[in-house]
């Protein structure tokens, strides 16, 4: 399964009635973005986010954004982007947003 699929089948399974279904689909999203390069994890998060902001949950979005910083982890517009996305669903994630944007800031000076 492609992450696209994974991701579009989590969403459909919020349904709150189908808890076995929800199961499996979020289990089937982690594997299938565990092993997905950052290139089509951010791809598939914008073309997400085009269609409807809200449909990912943000756990999903938490995890697929910090394994796309770790496989970019000096790519700047991947770390604010990622930072942007978690204070869009603070406060409880704002510090690790706040250490994105340090962390790019830092980047961007020794470059």
């Amino acid at each position: 399964m492609d992450l696209i699929t994974a991701a579009r089948h989590l969403i459909a399974s919020r349904d709150g009635v189908d808890h076995r279904a929800e199961a499996d689909a979020m289990r089937q999203y982690i594997e299938t973005v565990t092993f997905t390069p950052a290139d089509e994890i951010l791809i598939v998060l914008r073309e997400i986010a085009t269609g409807d902001w809200m449909a990912m949950p943000p756990w999903a979005r938490n995890l697929a954004y910090r394994l796309a910083c770790l496989q970019r982890p000096a790519d700047v517009s991947v770390l604010r982007e990622a930072a942007g996305d978690l204070l869009s669903f603070g406060p409880d994630w704002d510090n690790h947003a706040h250490e994105l944007h340090r962390q790019a800031d830092e980047i961007e000076a020794a470059g």
